[in-house]
């Protein structure tokens, strides 16, 4: 063509042409979803449920791929080096946009190396405290550690994890003064609470629900801003003396950067159909997981507005993995 504006428009309509062609016939492979920590946490158990169903609805194997270590970073950061072709995904946690915020040493950046696909749900979170602490509720339990701080400590599973950030947060609206102690993981934390080492912990509520239920540990109050269903006697942050107190852990699929339109767009429409699946809400259900599919924009948007409330939180704080 002597023409370039014609031949250019020509070339983007080729383009264009052999995108939708490989987008309707994807997936032509099978597909890693990588889970950047080790087998058994709610996070693999949500790829899983999704890759599952996702193999059921193409004929092609959508894969696992655990790849734990630094806090879910290096996982993470494979993903967002992988090509952008739609057969390299991650299923990650807010942790994805709180490492960068507490260490220089993350090898990503949450916002220009991801393109979020979909957010898939959140699972509500839960603070309690052993026994022996008196406090029967939030108000009291913020009562007591003003009066003798040097008795009480908070444990978490991890620094920036959703269970700590929640922590700092609680700590911020009582105007608390007392410790955190960071552990390898949720059990170790859960294990001092347990035996009265600890005072209390923020924590996701399918693993601490059963202590609960045999009295081993009190529930003061859920983090959400609405009350659980599982624990409905148990008053929410907010309700107990902070409005507008409201963090959860949630659950997201992302593709690296760069990823082509119309791949984007049928794996939003699979991702839907999936967390729409009584199959796969039977599975995740007794996790107190509750399905809250965002896609595209939508979910970017609530990336942005939780990225934010982090960043606030993580410099009020002051807290540093260095």
């Amino acid at each position: 063509m002597k023409n370039p504006i014609a031949a250019f428009v020509f070339g983007l309509a080729v383009l264009g042409t052999s995108l939708a062609g490989h987008a309707q016939n994807y997936p032509e492979k099978p597909v890693r979803i990588v889970v950047p920590y080790q087998p058994g946490g709610t996070v693999d158990l949500v790829a899983r449920v999704l890759a599952q169903s996702l193999t059921e609805q193409t004929g092609t194997q959508f894969i696992v791929d655990n790849r734990s270590g630094a806090s879910g970073a290096i996982g993470s950061e494979a993903v967002a080096k992988a090509a952008p072709d739609g057969y390299t995904l991650l299923v990650q946690s807010p942790t994805l946009i709180a490492n960068p915020l507490i260490s220089r040493k993350v090898g990503y950046d949450p916002v220009r190396d991801f393109r979020p696909i979909a957010m898939l749900g959140t699972v509500p979170m839960v603070l309690t405290v052993h026994p022996s602490i008196g406090a029967r509720n939030l108000k009291e339990f913020v009562d007591a550690a003003r009066a003798d701080p040097k008795k009480f400590a908070l444990g978490t599973s991890a620094v920036g994890s959703p269970m700590h950030l929640a922590e700092e947060a609680i700590k911020k609206e009582s105007k608390l003064e007392i410790p955190i102690i960071v552990y390898r993981g949720t059990a170790g934390a859960l294990n001092d609470v347990l035996g009265g080492q600890v005072s209390g912990i923020v924590d996701a509520i399918p693993s601490s629900a059963p202590h609960i239920a045999a009295g081993k540990l009190k529930a003061l109050a859920v983090t959400t801003s609405h009350r659980v269903a599982s624990l409905p006697q148990v008053p929410t942050v907010a309700e107990s003396g902070y409005p507008g107190f409201d963090m959860v852990t949630w659950y997201g699929l992302w593709a690296p950067h760069g990823l082509p339109d119309p791949i984007a767009k049928k794996l939003e429409t699979m991702v839907q159909k999936a967390m729409a699946s009584k199959a796969v809400m039977d599975r995740l259900a007794p996790q107190s997981f509750e399905a809250q599919p965002l896609l595209g924009g939508s979910f970017e948007d609530f990336i942005a507005r939780q990225l934010a409330t982090y960043a606030r939180i993580v410099k009020d704080a002051n807290i540093t993995a260095e």
